[in-house]
């Protein structure tokens, strides 16, 4: 199949699939395999960002010149902790625990890197996540589903019956692991802009009224 776009994402998560198919750009996945070990003294925006821009790399060692990769790496970020995907249900149990009524962050890197000119762009997403007040009983039952294991912070913001984020204001794609709205500015300063209303289409899969989108398109945010 034609790639007529030349897009790779350079992540194999259904859910940045889904949402980079917003946009209707043709885009190829080949998964990128990198070492996401936090480096000394490493502060959040620096590690998401170097992650996304390491895979973005990675990934252009297997491309072809003419593709322009996406890349993107999301963290939950606790205080000064960056919280990373649970070892197991144990280390599950105790994020959860921990986030558990309160509000933390997520931040989301992107870096698109078009190999014919070297050129690398880079977005930063940061929002802020409070946390409703469920019950241990819940934490066991959602751990036993098994979709905290593979989730920054050992939670999925969209899952249906857990639903553990009490209220959103800022960009739920960026929890999700690719703020659409960065990724179609930057796409557009490479004459690559959607070929569909991709904000609106976000809003609609989501079901969430997005107060940020306007401003991120404009580039005020």
């Amino acid at each position: 199949m034609i790639n007529t776009t030349n897009l790779v994402l350079a992540s194999n998560s259904p859910r940045r699939k889904q949402l980079l198919s917003l946009g209707n750009w043709n885009f190829q996945v080949i998964v990128s395999d990198i070492d996401e070990s936090q480096l000394a003294g490493e502060k959040p925006d620096q590690y998401v960002l170097r992650l996304a821009k390491e895979k973005t790399l990675a990934v252009a060692q297997k491309a072809q010149p003419e593709n322009i990769i996406i890349g993107s790496d999301t963290s939950v970020i606790d205080g000064d902790e960056i919280l990373g995907k649970p070892v197991d249900e144990a280390d599950a149990k105790r994020m959860l625990k921990q986030l558990r009524g309160r509000t933390h962050q997520v931040y989301t890197g992107v870096a698109i890197y078009r190999i014919s000119d070297g050129k690398m762009l880079t977005e930063l997403s940061i929002t802020d996540v409070p946390m409703r007040n469920y019950s241990d009983d819940e934490i066991s039952a959602y751990i036993h589903t098994g979709d905290p294991m593979d989730k920054a912070g050992a939670y999925a913001i969209q899952h249906p019956e857990f639903q553990p984020v009490e209220s959103m204001n800022g960009c739920f794609a960026g929890v999700m692991g690719l703020p659409m709205c960065h990724v179609i500015r930057t796409l557009q300063k490479l004459d690559l802009p959607p070929k569909a209303d991709a904000p609106s289409a976000c809003q609609s899969l989501l079901n969430y009224q997005c107060p940020v989108s306007p401003a991120i398109l404009r580039g005020e945010a």
